[in-house]
């Protein structure tokens, strides 16, 4: 028997990154198109386009990550001889500490992440720079917005998810 329904949906809930505004170096070399941001139960969605010679901090996972590459090429500076090219789908424990970097030799890369929890993010000497969770990336993603003039659109998970619109 088919359950009763707790709540109606009218629509599928559905972005396309092809329709949907990029947002432009969110961070220095990074461009994102965001999905879905969930600060209250630290979810975070992207698809983000990674320039030739990005590097992010060092930073250690408080909970899993799913990425998925689509195009390009990158690696762990403590994994070089493991990059990650178009189609490799990485699962990355929580506890799991690296360095993002994408060769500047390279074409750059692109890919979509499902990321729980923070990254605990470090210098090079090893010392603390900030937590980025679902809810600093919509900090950011907002204030590269507002600077860019566009309002991009995501998911806000809730009894009523939709867009953030």
């Amino acid at each position: 028997m088919i359950p009763d329904i707790t709540k109606h949906q009218d629509v599928l809930l559905t972005l396309n990154t092809r329709e949907e505004t990029l947002l432009k170096n969110v961070l220095p070399g990074v461009d994102i198109y965001p999905l879905f941001l969930d600060a209250e139960n630290g979810t975070w969605v992207i698809r983000a386009i990674f320039a030739p010679g990005t590097t992010l901090p060092k930073h250690f996972h408080t909970g899993t990550v799913h990425f998925y590459t689509l195009a390009g090429s990158w690696n762990y500076v403590e994994y070089p001889d493991q990059p990650q090219t178009a189609g490799s789908y990485l699962y990355e424990p929580g506890g799991s500490i690296h360095t993002f970097e994408v060769p500047a030799d390279g074409e750059g890369a692109d890919g979509f992440m499902v990321v729980q929890g923070a990254n605990i993010n470090f210098d090079e000497d090893g010392n603390f720079i900030n937590i980025m969770d679902a809810g600093w990336i919509e900090q950011i993603i907002i204030a590269a917005a507002q600077v860019q003039g566009v309002k991009p659109r995501y998911f806000r998970p809730g009894a009523d998810a939709a867009l953030n619109d």
